[in-house]
């Protein structure tokens, strides 16, 4: 898509969006969202489009590192939980609990074992999310192997965005039907009633943020209220100006 045109249908979209934070402060609501997709799929973007449309003190983003020695110790959805929303808050998870069925099944970081007793775990703790309140929302975002490769040199031939190249995902560029094979065998075990998947296309980048906001939106309750009418009271002072008059400018500082 065009610029232009992508701006455009964008516009509408984010005042949705700031509607439905209003919407979330009224009623409390607590959201969810969870985007996974290959590296490069563009999961970083779509949140920034969505999060600088929204207050930061209602709006954040989870993106957590390598998990230290005590949350290895943990039960493994242990750390996530500290994560989630509470009321009329939005959480946009940057990657989530599915990497132990996606890079760490496939890069070797986590056994066999635990990767099967994630899959069957998985469903049972998103229905009790669900089942407390929890809107919960999970997009992967698709892309296939030319678009990645292409995004992959981008940010090789780009000073400012190397730092998006991990040695993992470097590692991913060799294990493209390994991360294929995972992928089906997360979606066959973890879509369900309470917590299904919607996979979206991103090979145009653009096209993928506009398709994924607008089926979150679609899929909310009414989330209509009405805006709190708001008047600016008169000043109970004259202006500054009015009162000292112009501010003297100040000499230019000189080193």
């Amino acid at each position: 898509m065009k610029r232009k045109e992508y701006e455009a249908a964008l516009e509408p979209l984010q005042n949705e969006l700031v509607g439905m934070a209003r919407w979330g402060s009224a009623t409390g609501a607590r959201i969810a969202i969870l985007f996974e997709g290959r590296d490069a799929a563009g999961k970083g973007g779509v949140i920034r489009e969505i999060a600088d449309s929204l207050s930061p003190r209602q709006c954040r983003t989870v993106a957590l590192g390598t998990p230290s020695e005590t949350e290895r110790g943990q039960w493994y959805f242990q750390r996530y939980v500290a994560h989630l929303p509470t009321a009329g808050e939005i959480v946009l998870f940057d990657r989530s609990w599915y990497n132990r069925a996606g890079v760490e099944q496939v890069m070797g970081f986590a056994t066999d074992a635990e990767v099967q007793a994630f899959l069957a775990q998985a469903p049972v703790f998103e229905k009790l999310l669900t089942d407390d309140g929890i809107l919960l929302f999970k997009y992967w975002l698709a892309v296939d192997q030319a678009e990645q490769e292409a995004r992959f040199q981008e940010r090789l031939d780009d000073p400012l965005k190397r730092w998006k190249l991990s040695p993992v995902d470097l590692a991913a560029r060799e294990r493209y039907e390994d991360y294929t094979a995972a992928r089906e065998q997360l979606l066959a075990a973890t879509h369900t009633d309470w917590a299904p998947w919607r996979i979206v296309e991103f090979n145009d980048q653009k096209l993928g943020r506009l398709t994924l906001i607008r089926d979150l939106l679609d899929r909310l309750p009414d989330t209509a209220v009405p805006l709190e009418d708001i008047a600016l009271p008169p000043l109970s002072h004259r202006p500054l100006l009015e009162r000292y008059g112009a501010a003297t400018p100040l000499a230019p500082y000189r080193i």
